[in-house]
C-alpha cells in the first residue's frame, strides 16, 4: 500500500513536469506565431516600397507570400493545436525496458512532445515505432521496428495512467494486456454521435495491423464490432505519420455512403490529420468518368434486394461477378479488330498514306498503346503527313511562280503580276481547303465514340446504374489507358465486402497504387454474389503484396446481444469481450398497428430512463420504415435516415438496415415487419447496438 502510494506520488510529479514542459512550449510556439507574423509584415512593408511601380513583381511576391505564410502557420497552428489538447490527457501509457544494457522509459501520448533544444522525449507519440512496445501482449523480450531494423529490446513494465483534464486519477500495471479495465469502462460509456479514436485502448492484435509494412495489401475480415474501420483510420495517421514525405495528400478512403463518411469524420482530425480525401466509390467513378447524367443509386438497388426482386438481384450477381469480365476482355478483343474501318490517306486524290502503312502503324508502330489512344497517335501521324503535302504543294507552288515572274519581261511583270498572285492565292486556299477537307475524312472513320455510349450499346442500358460505373471505368483502361486525374499512394477501402473483383481492378489499374487498407466482413453482404467475397480473393490481383488478417473478437456490444446475433450466422465465429450487459436481448411479438406504436414508444421511453444518448430503431428497408416514421413523429422527435445526405448529430433516429451498417447506437430496436427477413440482415441490425436491444416482430 505504502509503496503504491509512493508511485503514485512520483507519477504525479513527472505530470507535474510534463505540464510545466507543456506550458512552456505552448508559450514557446505563441510566440514563434508572432515572430513569423512580424517578420512577413516588415517584410511586405520592405518589398511594397521598392517595387511600387512593378505590378506584376508585387502580385508574384504575394503568392510566394502567401504560400510560405500558409506552411509557416499550418505547421505552428497545427503543433499549438496537439499541445492544447495535451494539457487534458498528456499521456494515457508507459513502457518500461531495457535496451542494448540500458534501462529506459517512455511515456505515450496521443501527440509527441520534446523539450525545445533537447533530445529529451517528454512524450512519445503513438504512432512512433517504439510506442508499439506499450501495445505488445506481455513483458519479456521483444522487439519494434525502427528505420535501421528491428530493434530487440526486453520489457519490465507496462502501466495505463488515467488522466483527466491535467490530474492523475489513477494507474494500472499489468503483465498480459494493460488495457482491459481501462477498455470495460470505455465500452460501458455512451457511444458519441461520431465514431472515436482508440489510442489509449488499441488491442494488440488491432496494433500489428495499423504498424503493418507500408506498401502491403493490408485485408482485414472482421465480425461486427471488431473495430475494423477506427484500425483502417488509425492505419492512416500511422502511415502519415511515419511517411509523410512520400503520402503527404496522396491518401483515398472509401466509404460505403455519406452518411458513413460523416460519422467517421472526426476521427483522423483528433489523431492530429485533417484534408484526408474521403469520398464514395460511386463519387470517386463518377468524378474520374466525367459523368453529368443521373446514376441509380446503390440503395435503390439494395431495396429491391431486401423485397427479393429475383432480376435486380440476377443484375447485380451479373454486373459484380467475374463472368463479366470476360465479357468486357471480350468487347474489347472485338472492338481491337472490328472497329476502324480504315481508309488510305488522300491529297486531290493522290494517295499520301497507304491502306498498308496505316495498318503497319495500328499493327506494329504503336501496337504497344490501347485501342483509342492508339487511334488518336496515328491521327496525328496521319494530319502531320497531310500538313507535309500541303506544305510540299505549296512550296511547288511558290518555286513555279517564281519561275514564271522571272521569265517575264518588266512590260509583261506590269501587266501579268497581279493575276498571276492572286491565281496563286487562290490555290494556296484550295490547297488549304483539300487539308481541311481531307481532316474530316479521316476524322470520320478515325475518332472513336465516347465509351459511355459505347457501354451503353453493347449492355443494352439506358440509365446508367452504380453496378456500371466500374465497368466503364474499366473500358475507359483498356481502350483508353485511362489514369486517375491525382496522384495516389494509399488507399482505405471500408465495407470492401461489398465490392466486386471488377472494383479492385479498377481501383488498381487506374491509380497503380499499391498500398491498400481493405476492411470488412464477409457476414455483413446484403447481396452474396459469390461463396467468398472479392475481397478474399486478392492474391490473384496483388500476389504476395496481400496480407489477410481475420478478426474475430466484437468489442462494440454486450455479451448478451453478441450471443444472439452470433446465432444468426451459419458458424460461430465471434468471441465476445467479456462485458455481460444488465440487459437481455428482448423479442417481442405484437399483431395490432396501435400496439406496435405503443411498445415502440414505451422502449423509446425505457432507453431515455437508462441516460442512452443515441438510440436507433431500424428498419429492413425504408418502406418499413415509412410505415411507422410519420406516427412516431407525432410523439416524439425522431429524425428519418430516408436519403443519403443526411448528417447525424446524435439523437433518437429510423433508419433503413444499409444505411445503420458500420454505425452504432446505446439503444437499439429492431422493427421487423417481415418473417422472411434474412439472417444476415437481422445480424447487421442487431450489432449496431452497444447496451440494448430489442426486437419487435409484427405480425397483422
Amino acid at each position: 500500500m505504502l509503496l503504491e502510494k509512493f508511485e503514485f506520488l512520483q507519477e504525479e510529479q513527472n505530470l507535474d513536469h510534463t505540464l510545466k514542459v507543456l506550458n512552456e512550449e505552448i508559450l514557446n510556439y505563441i510566440q514563434k506565431r508572432k515572430d513569423v507574423a512580424d517578420y512577413i509584415l516588415e517584410y511586405r512593408k520592405k518589398f511594397i516600397e521598392e517595387y511600387r511601380d512593378d505590378e506584376d513583381k508585387v502580385m508574384e511576391y504575394f503568392d510566394h507570400e502567401r504560400y510560405v505564410k500558409e506552411e509557416m502557420y499550418r505547421t505552428i497552428d497545427k503543433k499549438l493545436a496537439e499541445f492544447t489538447k495535451l494539457k487534458e490527457v498528456p499521456y494515457f501509457g508507459k513502457v518500461n525496458f531495457e535496451d542494448d544494457g540500458y534501462q529506459e522509459q517512455i511515456y505515450v501520448g496521443r501527440y509527441g512532445l520534446t523539450k525545445e533544444g533537447s533530445f529529451e522525449q517528454v512524450i512519445v507519440d503513438w504512432r512512433a515505432p517504439v510506442a508499439s512496445l506499450f501495445y505488445k501482449g506481455t513483458l519479456g523480450e521483444s522487439s519494434y521496428k525502427s528505420p535501421e531494423g528491428e530493434m530487440p529490446v526486453d520489457i519490465l513494465a507496462r502501466r495505463q495512467l488515467i488522466v483527466k483534464k491535467g490530474k492523475l486519477e489513477g494507474f494500472f500495471d499489468s503483465d498480459v494486456d494493460v488495457k482491459d479495465d481501462i477498455l470495460q469502462m470505455v465500452l460501458s460509456s455512451n457511444a458519441g454521435e461520431k465514431l472515436k479514436d482508440i489510442v489509449m485502448t488499441i488491442q494488440k492484435e488491432q496494433d500489428e495491423i495499423i504498424r503493418e509494412e507500408r506498401m502491403k495489401v493490408v485485408v482485414v475480415n472482421g465480425v461486427a464490432g471488431s473495430g475494423k474501420t477506427t484500425i483502417a483510420l488509425h492505419r492512416v495517421a500511422y502511415l502519415l505519420y511515419n511517411f509523410r514525405e512520400q503520402l503527404g495528400d496522396k491518401i483515398l478512403i472509401l466509404g460505403p455512403n455519406d452518411i458513413f463518411i460523416d460519422y467517421i469524420a472526426d476521427v483522423l482530425p483528433t489523431l492530429g490529420e485533417s484534408n484526408v480525401n474521403q469520398q464514395t466509390f460511386a463519387h470517386f467513378a463518377m468524378n474520374e468518368i466525367g459523368l453529368n447524367e443521373p446514376v441509380v443509386d446503390f440503395t435503390a438497388y439494395l431495396e429491391q434486394v431486401l423485397k427479393g426482386n429475383q432480376e435486380i438481384i440476377d443484375e447485380i450477381r451479373y454486373k459484380a461477378g467475374e463472368e463479366f469480365i470476360k465479357v468486357l476482355d471480350e468487347k474489347c478483343e472485338e472492338l481491337e479488330q472490328n472497329y476502324f474501318k480504315l481508309e488510305s490517306v488522300k491529297f486531290f486524290d493522290e494517295e499520301v498514306v497507304s491502306l498498308e502503312e496505316i495498318n503497319e502503324l495500328f499493327e506494329k508502330h504503336y501496337k504497344y498503346m490501347p485501342l483509342f489512344r492508339r487511334s488518336q497517335k496515328v491521327k496525328r501521324v496521319l494530319i502531320s503527313k497531310l500538313k507535309d503535302k500541303r506544305d510540299e504543294l505549296v512550296r511547288n507552288l511558290n518555286a513555279e511562280v517564281k519561275e514564271k515572274l522571272a521569265n517575264l519581261s518588266e512590260e509583261e511583270l506590269l501587266i501579268e503580276q497581279n493575276n498571276i498572285e492572286f491565281q496563286r492565292r487562290i490555290r494556296v486556299r484550295e490547297i488549304i481547303r483539300e487539308l481541311m477537307e481531307q481532316k474530316k475524312v479521316l476524322e470520320a472513320w478515325i475518332d472513336n465514340e465516347d465509351i459511355v455510349s459505347i457501354y451503353k450499346n453493347f449492355t443494352n442500358t439506358e440509365n446508367l446504374s452504380y453496378l456500371d460505373l466500374p465497368a466503364i471505368l474499366y473500358l475507359m483502361i483498356k481502350l483508353d489507358g485511362k489514369k486517375t486525374k491525382q496522384e495516389i499512394k494509399h488507399i482505405v477501402i471500408d465495407e470492401a465486402q461489398d465490392y466486386s473483383m471488377l472494383q479492385f481492378i479498377v481501383l488498381k489499374e487506374l491509380t497503380g497504387c499499391r498500398s491498400y487498407t481493405i476492411v470488412g466482413d464477409a457476414n455483413q453482404r446484403l447481396i452474396k454474389v459469390e461463396e467468398e467475397p472479392a475481397m478474399l480473393k486478392l492474391k490473384s490481383l496483388f500476389g504476395g503484396f496481400v496480407k489477410n488478417y481475420a478478426l474475430n473478437k466484437s468489442y462494440r456490444s454486450t455479451f448478451q446481444i453478441m450471443e444472439y446475433a452470433s446465432k444468426l450466422l451459419n458458424e460461430n465465429a465471434i468471441v465476445p469481450f467479456v462485458r455481460k450487459g444488465t440487459h437481455d436481448v428482448e423479442e417481442i411479438d405484437i399483431n395490432n398497428e396501435d400496439d406496435l406504436i405503443d411498445t415502440i414508444l414505451e422502449s423509446l421511453e425505457e432507453y431515455d430512463d437508462e441516460k442512452y444518448e443515441n438510440i436507433a430503431i431500424i428498419t429492413k428497408d425504408k418502406e418499413d420504415l415509412k410505415k411507422i416514421a410519420p406516427e412516431l413523429k407525432k410523439f416524439t422527435k425522431l429524425l428519418a435516415f430516408d436519403r443519403e445526405d443526411i448528417i447525424y448529430r446524435g439523437g433518437k433516429v429510423i433508419v433503413p438496415s444499409y444505411y445503420a451498417k458500420g454505425l452504432e447506437f446505446d439503444g437499439v430496436i429492431i422493427v421487423n415487419f417481415d418473417d422472411n427477413t434474412d439472417d444476415l440482415v437481422k445480424y447487421i441490425m442487431a450489432t449496431r447496438a452497444l447496451h440494448q436491444l430489442k426486437i419487435i416482430n409484427f405480425k397483422k
